[in-house]
């Protein structure tokens, strides 16, 4: 018999993080706790909002399964009862975390992946002046990040790009544009990064005009987040992206990245791995796929104020080999 323990964390960011977010100064993530026989597994997800999620709503799926998860429901079993989202994704990274303890292992060997000494990853710019945006990626660059990930809104592209481009004209940049462009002047646009070298444009429109993309004729990959969730997503992207952001609080959870990325690969779609704003606990259990991905977007606890089990985070890097607890 299981015990089942679930409860909100709050984690405060740092400064630059709670500007460019308009001034909201936290994080909430949901925690599962799993005990069993004296073992204990823990899984974090964080609910969000573009997708109708609450910590209230998260919380009231999970304690929904208590009995269930108490009486040994599975992984699999899980897959069919809860639909993919965070709520799944803090119960499969719970189950995942006690079955490697059971098992005295880890994730690495449960999902037969090597574990890669360090994990190269992309460091974010959040949104700001052209002079700010600037700075900060010309820091992260001389603090060893060689790949970024440039969030953009519909404003001042160009003039955010170029300073970019003129402070770290060596960077591998990426582009997130969040569903915040239109299929007007797309095309300029794709060129424009082209021009500038960006190697990935990450979902330029919402998801709701995908139909748009069809036929579209783009000069650099164009990777699909909010358009794609799990596997049941892939039929609908092809002839309109050319890569896939995995996140596990889209997936619901390991079980089905791991299946997602594998179907991605089938599909001849590259991968970009992933996170919400979370702890280091939610990292881990992404981690098996980063050895999948041509992008790794791993640096949502590098935005927290403080960490919980921290892994050892290095600017555009994952030093795994500087960790025992791996």
């Amino acid at each position: 018999m299981r015990s089942v323990k679930v409860w909100p964390e709050t984690w405060p960011l740092r400064a630059p993080f709670v500007i460019a977010r308009g001034g909201r100064n936290e994080a909430d993530v949901l925690v599962v706790e799993l005990e069993e026989e004296g073992i204990v597994g823990t899984g974090e997800a964080t609910p969000y909002a573009r997708y109708g999620e609450t910590a209230a709503s998260v919380q009231a799926q999970i304690t929904a399964l208590t009995k269930d998860l108490e009486q040994g429901m599975t992984r699999e079993q899980l897959q069919q009862v809860l639909p993919a989202g965070a709520a799944r994704n803090a119960i499969d990274s719970a189950l995942w975390d006690l079955e490697t303890r059971r098992a005295n292992s880890d994730l690495w060997r449960m999902t037969h992946v090597v574990r890669p000494d360090v994990v190269e990853m992309a460091q974010t710019i959040s949104i700001d002046s052209p002079e700010v945006m600037a700075s900060g990626a010309l820091a992260l660059w001389q603090n060893g990040a060689k790949v970024l990930k440039i969030k953009m809104d519909n404003a001042m592209i160009t003039e955010r790009l170029v300073a970019i481009r003129t402070a770290v004209p060596d960077a591998t940049l990426i582009v997130d544009a969040n569903e915040s462009w239109h299929s007007e002047g797309l095309a300029a646009r794709c060129q424009l990064l082209a021009d500038l070298g960006v190697v990935m444009l990450e979902q330029p429109l919402p998801a709701a005009d995908d139909a748009l993309l069809a036929n579209f004729i783009h000069p650099l990959p164009i990777c699909a987040d909010e358009s794609c969730h799990t596997r049941e997503s892939l039929p609908q992207l092809a002839g309109r992206y050319e890569m896939i952001n995995i996140k596990l609080d889209k997936t619901g959870g390991l079980t089905e990245a791991l299946a997602l990325a594998a179907a991605a690969k089938t599909a001849g779609l590259e991968v970009m791995l992933g996170c919400m704003l979370c702890t280091s606990r939610a990292i881990r259990a992404a981690l098996p796929l980063a050895g999948t991905a041509r992008f790794v977007d791993l640096d949502g606890p590098t935005w927290l104020a403080q960490d919980v089990t921290a892994l050892p985070f290095r600017c555009g890097r994952i030093a795994l080999s500087e960790s025992l607890t791996q």
